[in-house]
């Protein structure tokens, strides 16, 4: 790394990643023992883990100011894995997957997102602002009209602080606020120390105690493979979001191996595995973090607090976390998506709704990403397959006939290439010019065979011209049309 790259990422905005930092870890706490208590783990595993994520992935990752730490899409896929065999082989899960997911980085699989189109991003982005703000209503229902009151005046200090100084972070004011309200008036609401205990000492290295056999490996490769791709899923999602908001660039690849880099380093200080999260991010853009040096201080600042000042974290209120979580579901949904759905094409539409309606539905932000990339991938085949033009012109006696081919064949577009053809007409010779057309697989090539040999079979003779070179060779090693006897096979 050059000196000027180092400057740029970590000393470019030191006060602002400072402070940044400092909201992102607050808001870190609640989120990291909610998720610990989901995947069935003590809430500490959370803490350690969202510690280790952010100050690793700040040094290796590929996304300045982007956050990593335990989150609910991975603590979900632990479930199982927890309740059938414990702490320990989760902890060996966790580093399988950072090996896999380093792996993925050194085969360059995070250029695989370039084939996700904006519709699924912006779907997935919409899926998770729905997911963000359904994990808070449990703090708001059933509770007294102090902590709706509480969470309305950190609604209105987040968003009218701004209006006064930018100089602090809206957020950090609020929460800051907020809790002092509560302990000078000594109200009786929820608080972060009644999520869960906080751990009271650093963590320290640990190799997880399991069985070196194939036996472990059986258990843990299946749960380490999914927690590997779906965190890879919701980081390289994540990186293209922050991307945008900061109208800067990442490389996703080095994104990948430090991913596994600080799953590795999680597992090994008692840690559950992690990936980016695009709350916490859009929480440290909103809040003025940029560099590497914003996630370095979430991390570190997280464990300060949780271990050294714990009695005063418990005392902020749920609800001024709350109020800053809301604010990242309204910063996070697209609401332009929603304004223009009737201008964007209804395939477009189709996919962003659909992988909204997944995600939600599923919480699994897999699932629903794969349903927007399938549906992109359909649409994509079939627009492509009808762009295919076929003209034919005969000459002045009619014995000679000629088709020239414009476009893609393909599986979406060969069974329009086969019935541009007229069989029945009797002609001595036809030519077929492929030199604007392109054949793409096997489909396309058993299509021409299938022209070419029955063309021959009503005595026609035929010559297939100017096909480019990537066609050509599948042709060659694929085409049955120009092989001995292929006639004869297609009459019987």
């Amino acid at each position: 790394m050059s000196i000027s790259s180092f400057r740029q990422d970590w000393l470019s905005n030191v006060r602002g990643d400072l402070l940044a930092g400092l909201v992102v870890a607050l808001a870190l706490i609640p989120e990291a023992i909610a998720f610990s208590i989901i995947a069935g783990v003590d809430p500490k595993i959370g803490l350690y883990a969202s510690f280790s994520m952010a100050v690793v992935i700040a040094i290796a990752g590929g996304r300045p100011g982007m956050i990593s730490a335990a989150t609910g899409a991975m603590a979900l896929v632990m479930v199982t894995l927890v309740k059938e065999h414990g702490l320990q082989y989760l902890l060996a899960a966790t580093l399988l997957t950072g090996l896999l997911q380093i792996a993925a980085g050194v085969l360059k699989l995070g250029s695989l997102m370039r084939f996700v189109s904006r519709s699924v991003v912006t779907g997935f982005v919409n899926a998770l602002a729905i997911l963000i703000f359904l994990a808070q209503l449990p703090e708001l229902t059933n509770v007294s009209w102090v902590v709706y009151a509480m969470t309305a005046a950190g609604l209105a200090i987040i968003y009218g602080f701004p209006y006064l100084t930018r100089a602090v972070p809206s957020p950090l004011v609020t929460i800051v606020v907020l809790t002092g309200v509560s302990l000078a008036l000594g109200l009786d609401i929820r608080t972060v120390g009644d999520m869960g205990e906080l751990p009271d000492s650093l963590p320290v290295f640990l190799l997880p105690d399991v069985p070196l056999n194939l036996q472990t490996l059986k258990i843990i490769f299946p749960y380490a493979l999914t927690l590997a791709v779906v965190g890879l899923l919701e980081s390289m999602m994540t990186a293209s979001i922050v991307d945008d908001l900061t109208d800067t660039s990442s490389d996703k690849n080095r994104e990948c191996v430090g991913q596994g880099t600080a799953n590795i380093a999680t597992g090994l200080i008692g840690g559950m595995a992690g990936c980016a999260m695009i709350g916490q991010s859009v929480i440290n853009v909103k809040s003025g973090g940029r560099g590497r040096l914003s996630t370095f201080v979430a991390g570190a600042f997280l464990l300060i607090l949780v271990v050294f000042l714990g009695p005063w974290v418990k005392q902020i209120p749920m609800a001024a976390l709350v109020s800053v979580m809301i604010m990242v579901s309204i910063g996070t949904f697209s609401w332009d998506s929603i304004r223009k759905l009737r201008e964007y094409p209804p395939s477009s539409s189709l996919v962003m709704l659909a992988t909204v309606v997944v995600t939600v539905a599923t919480h699994d932000l897999a699932q629903g990403v794969f349903v927007g990339v399938l549906l992109s991938g359909l649409f994509f085949a079939h627009k492509v397959g009808r762009v295919l033009r076929i003209d034919r012109s005969s000459d002045a006696e009619g014995t000679q006939r000629r088709y020239e081919v414009v476009g893609q064949v393909f599986f979406a577009s060969s069974e329009a290439f086969v019935g541009a053809f007229d069989f029945k007409e009797v002609v001595a010779k036809v030519s077929i010019d492929l030199s604007r057309a392109h054949f793409w697989d096997i489909t396309a090539v058993s299509a021409l065979d299938k022209v070419v040999l029955k063309f021959k079979r009503e005595g026609a003779e035929v010559e297939v011209l100017g096909l480019n070179e990537a066609s050509a060779t599948l042709v060659d090693r694929f085409a049955l049309h120009d092989k001995p006897g292929a006639v004869e096979k297609l009459m019987h």
